[in-house]
């Protein structure tokens, strides 16, 4: 019986093998584990991922998106990231409304969603107890995204990070990744767009409950930013 030689993984393939083994801060080892183990009571019959989430997207992207860490009950479920939560309902819409992603909803990661020139990442890859990581185990998890950057270079041309903590973990790994990030570093600001030789940089709110549910970042602000920012990398 002949069968068809394996297909290597290309490098961004492995790095997130890598990165879904990885169980370097104790906390949130215990944590992400813990809450897959007792789940929350609508997804009983779900087997969750309960590791870190790697980045989801091509590995030419132009756009890359960086979050902050996988939800508890969203990514830290389904393995994939901003899936099965209320934030990446409303981040995969506003792609979807311009032209980024193949559908508006992101529920399992075998659901067929696609994204068109376009990866998303986080600076740290375990969901965190609250939502907070701490800045130990951000800067823990910085060389993951420093060498998804470095891999995502040849093609990379625009990037937008939801939040001040995305902001903050980003600066320092692109600086690593080899851009100039000037200094004083830029301050994070909703719609700040900064140049970073070769690299469009852009700020936006995160797509968390507490900002899209007050309106503090609405889908049009957010369908803006996300329209500039293709527009930048040459995907529009």
């Amino acid at each position: 019986m002949h069968r068809a030689p394996l297909t290597p993984l290309d490098p961004l393939a492995r790095l997130d093998q890598r990165v879904s083994a990885c169980r370097a801060c104790p906390r949130l080892v215990a944590w992400r584990e813990d809450v897959a183990r007792t789940k929350r009571a609508a997804f009983a019959d779900w087997t969750y991922w309960g590791r870190p989430v790697p980045g989801f997207g091509p590995p030419d992207a132009r756009l890359l998106i960086i979050g902050l860490a996988p939800a508890a009950h969203g990514g830290n479920r389904t393995g994939r990231m901003f899936t099965g939560d209320r934030s990446g309902d409303v981040l995969y819409q506003a792609l979807y409304d311009v032209g980024l992603a193949s559908q508006p909803t992101s529920v399992r990661a075998d659901d067929g969603l696609g994204l068109y020139g376009v990866r998303i990442t986080a600076p740290v890859h375990c969901a965190p107890p609250a939502n907070k990581p701490t800045p130990e185990e951000r800067d823990t998890c910085r060389p993951w995204l420093v060498e998804e950057l470095g891999l995502l270079r040849p093609t990379l041309r625009a990037a937008v990070v939801l939040g001040a903590f995305g902001w903050q973990a980003a600066l320092p790994a692109l600086a690593e990744a080899g851009w100039s990030v000037p200094r004083p570093r830029p301050a994070f600001a909703h719609g700040t767009r900064v140049d970073l030789d070769g690299l469009d940089l852009f700020g936006c709110f995160h797509v968390s409950q507490r900002n899209t549910f007050t309106g503090r970042l609405t889908p049009e602000m957010l369908r803006d930013v996300l329209r500039t920012a293709a527009e930048a990398a040459g995907l529009r």
